[in-house]
């Protein structure tokens, strides 16, 4: 869907499952030949959190469900969300066009390779210690532009007072 795509933002998901994060050997650009945490860019008419889990579903088979946001990198043109996210369903199996091999590896493995890259190493990182990721908070949001998702740290209103 070329035309629907919004070059602008882009999400990903760290998915580890019994001690094993899912990475994707790239095929194209500078992360060729690296293994890395798939995802891709949001379409229009899309939410960061559906954008995911079809880039998911496309890239390796797995269905997977965003949970807490580990990770934002952004700068004056774009931006890329991080999602922890649980293991739906699914056998782990390369697309033959954007990825070359889906791996299941232990974590402490892929944060010791060297065809994993830094960024992919910190996002498995963060959701490590995803206790303290942004988590979706319900609230009462207008739907004019909407449905809205709202991420925070958690809180307990009585005991920080009034906001």
């Amino acid at each position: 869907m070329e035309g629907n795509t919004n070059w602008s933002w882009s999400v990903t998901a760290v998915v580890i499952r019994d001690g094993k994060v899912l990475l994707a050997r790239h095929t194209y650009g500078v992360g060729k030949g690296l293994l890395i945490v798939p995802g891709g860019y949001v379409e229009s008419g899309e939410t960061p959190q559906e954008a995911v889990i079809r880039e998911y579903l496309e890239e390796t088979g797995v269905k997977i469900f965003p949970r807490e946001i580990i990770g934002i990198r952004f700068n004056s043109h774009d931006w890329y969300v991080a999602f922890a996210a649980d293991y739906i369903e699914g056998e782990a199996r390369s697309d033959g066009d954007e990825n070359s091999e889906v791996l299941w590896i232990p974590t402490d493995e892929a944060l010791m390779r060297e065809d994993v890259p830094d960024l992919t190493k910190k996002l498995i990182g963060c959701a490590l210690s995803c206790d303290r990721g942004l988590h979706l908070v319900p609230y009462n949001g207008s739907l004019k532009n909407g449905p809205y998702s709202l991420y925070g740290v958690d809180f307990d209103i009585n005991e920080r007072g009034k906001l």
